[in-house]
């Protein structure tokens, strides 16, 4: 097979997985405190196909990781007392899990029956001094802009709302967890603000998405012609070589 073709087999291996992340994010684009992602490619120099004498000069494509964008999604009135969303980029809320703590921009929060605040998968939701214990009896809860939360005017305690300051250290886990992969320390996000009631929206533009998958799927046919035509090249080339002979 002939160098164009190796070049276009390594081009349609990142095809394929950016249109899974594509598609990945269309589906998610109705879900809470989605960060849309993107495919991050770059070149690897390899061995020529046919290489008699001559230095390795080829450059394929290759797949670097996957680039997500926590720029701040809409931000969506629901009314429900125990929904909370954050307002500022890069700042998280903070959960307890096996591993350690995990942390969240789905801010739709709710109560176990120990009245424990917890998410929607049952993982308790820190404060800046351990769980938070909330008491249906004792009425209404209210949450300011800091994160201080109060039932009756009583403090409950305080949402651990934090950021790291680089955000490529956090790993994306399932049902819109994230934890963190190396030894950095979070730090707490002063300048965020919680909003009681709301919650965010994901950062993705479907129109956009939808126009890349048409383009790397326009990507894909271009490249598979471009294989056949070098392919039926070779293939007559041989022909005429072997009529010659």
């Amino acid at each position: 097979m002939e160098n164009a073709a190796y070049i276009g087999l390594s081009r349609q291996m990142t095809l394929r997985r950016e249109l899974d992340i594509v598609a990945n994010n269309i589906a998610n684009a109705d879900t809470t405190g989605f960060k849309v992602e993107q495919l991050m490619v770059g070149t690897e120099v390899g061995a020529r196909a046919r290489n008699d004498n001559v230095r390795p000069s080829v450059s394929f494509v290759m797949d670097t990781g996957v680039g997500r964008d926590y720029g701040q999604g809409a931000l969506q009135q629901t009314g429900r007392t125990l929904d909370f969303a954050i307002e500022g980029e890069g700042a998280f809320f903070s959960l307890q899990d096996g591993a350690g703590e995990a942390y969240t921009r789905d801010g739709a929060f709710t109560l176990d029956p120990e009245g424990r605040l917890t998410t929607q998968g049952g993982l308790p939701v820190l404060a800046d001094g351990g769980e938070i214990i909330l008491d249906p009896a004792l009425g209404a809860v209210s949450v300011s802009p800091d994160g201080s939360i109060s039932q009756n005017g009583q403090p409950v305690g305080r949402l651990s709302v934090v950021r790291f300051e680089t955000l490529s250290v956090l790993e994306k886990g399932g049902d819109g967890l994230y934890r963190n992969t190396s030894n950095a320390q979070p730090m707490e996000a002063t300048d965020a603000r919680v909003r009681q009631g709301m919650l965010e929206g994901s950062n993705v533009n479907p129109i956009l998405e939808i126009t890349n998958l048409i383009e790397i799927s326009r990507a894909y046919e271009r490249i598979t012609k471009l294989i056949e035509q070098s392919t039926d090249l070779s293939k007559r080339a041989v022909e005429r070589l072997g009529r010659v002979n």
